[in-house]
């Protein structure tokens, strides 16, 4: 059915309905408390009285918010999440108060309180109006024998004085009457909807977190995030220069002790073990090269994101295309960011994806760079916990 003639009866309407009618008794019950406990409060504020009832005022704000956030999910399917935590300093009921009375969080939930309550009773009467006109005439037909019966009238009276009655009695007028019953059948499950709207919009902006704090939590989570990153990033150094380069020039240090132990006794098993030697040097320079190139590579500061890619998709298993389209250098930053994210993609491309081929294209859409690897082969990588592209997922979010 179309969604207009199906709104009546959907689960969704009935939820909303059903919020609608809770929120006056709520509202009632919430605007006493508030006003009657800041008021109190407010009254005392001349004895040290006032300051621990105030904050008792707010802290059962806060409490009814969290029952209204509960409302909100199971009623409007609305997710709004905890608002921003106490910060205490210290512990301590006095502690405690200055962080109730400091919590914009608080004072949120108070102004939700007082405002909630004009806005349900306008609410209440326009749903409950809306829906008993409609069922009432939409039904007419079926209940109209009533009138005559019991009331002693013909029916519903249209219009009346002491000389004349208009009734809707006869068939037509009955099926007239039904017909505008259906039309406000049918759009007062939107109007409702509208109606909850501004309940969502006031549930979210006062119950909710606010913007900054969200973006404190935000920015502390990145910073984790690039702090752990950075420790990572040192072990893996730590990790590569003490298991390769220095266990090779250790050897090395070793194999020259014997040469040069060995040189008048044995010169040529010497010579020998000299040219070992050389070849160590060169394969703990070679290492000590990659090692600097996963730091931060020479080719990507000298000349730029397109050769320093090119680079790496040298290195790939799979002939890789490359593709950079930029009319100038991005920040730093942004193209170190690029870089390791192309490596460490052609990396997982080279060990699961069993592709013929891939492709690297960069491209800038106004003030972002955007970047967009791809391969031809058997897919399914996932970006879920745990997994490569989280852990890649996480670092570019931060």
């Amino acid at each position: 059915m179309p969604a207009a003639l199906r709104a009546p009866v959907e689960g969704r309407t009935w939820r909303e309905l059903g919020y609608v009618l809770l929120s006056l008794p709520i509202s009632v019950l919430l605007f006493t408390y508030a006003v009657t406990m800041v008021s109190l409060g407010a009254g005392l504020l001349v004895t040290f009285l006032g300051v621990p009832v105030l904050a008792a005022a707010l802290a059962g704000c806060r409490g009814f918010g969290a029952l209204e956030r509960a409302r909100a999910r199971g009623l409007l399917g609305l997710g709004v999440a905890e608002p921003e935590p106490l910060r205490m300093k210290r512990q301590g009921f006095m502690a405690w108060i200055g962080a109730v009375l400091k919590s914009g969080a608080s004072w949120r939930a108070l102004l939700y309180a007082v405002l909630q309550l004009p806005w349900a009773v306008l609410s209440f009467a326009v749903t409950v109006t809306l829906w008993s006109v409609g069922w009432s005439l939409v039904t007419y037909p079926l209940w109209f024998w009533v009138l005559p019966l019991y009331a002693g009238q013909a029916g519903i009276q249209l219009y009346g004085d002491e000389h004349h009655q208009i009734y809707l009695d006869n068939p037509f007028e009955i099926a007239v009457t039904a017909g505008v019953g259906l039309l406000f059948t049918l759009a007062t499950p939107w109007i409702v909807r509208a109606l909850t709207t501004v309940d969502r919009v006031m549930v979210h902006g006062l119950l909710g977190p606010s913007r900054l704090a969200t973006r404190v939590v935000e920015l502390e989570s990145d910073r984790g995030v690039v702090v752990d990153t950075a420790a990572a990033d040192l072990r893996r150094i730590e990790r590569d220069l003490h298991d390769g380069a220095q266990a090779r020039l250790v050897a090395l240090a070793m194999d020259l002790g014997l040469a040069k132990e060995k040189l008048r006794e044995d010169p040529r098993a010497a010579a020998q073990m000299v040219d070992e030697a050389h070849g160590e040097v060169k394969t703990a320079l070679q290492e000590l090269r990659d090692l600097a190139r996963g730091i931060h590579p020479a080719v990507l500061t000298d000349r730029g994101l397109d050769a320093a890619l090119s680079a790496v998709a040298s290195r790939c298993t799979v002939p890789v295309r490359v593709e950079v389209d930029l009319t100038e250098r991005p920040a730093p930053a942004i193209e170190g960011i690029a870089y390791f994210t192309v490596s460490e993609l052609l990396q997982n491309i080279s060990k699961h994806a069993r592709a013929t081929s891939a492709a690297v294209e960069v491209w800038r859409t106004e003030n972002r760079l955007m970047l967009q690897v791809v391969d031809n082969g058997v897919g399914g990588a996932e970006v879920s916990g745990g997994s490569g592209l989280a852990g890649l997922a996480e670092r570019l979010d931060a």
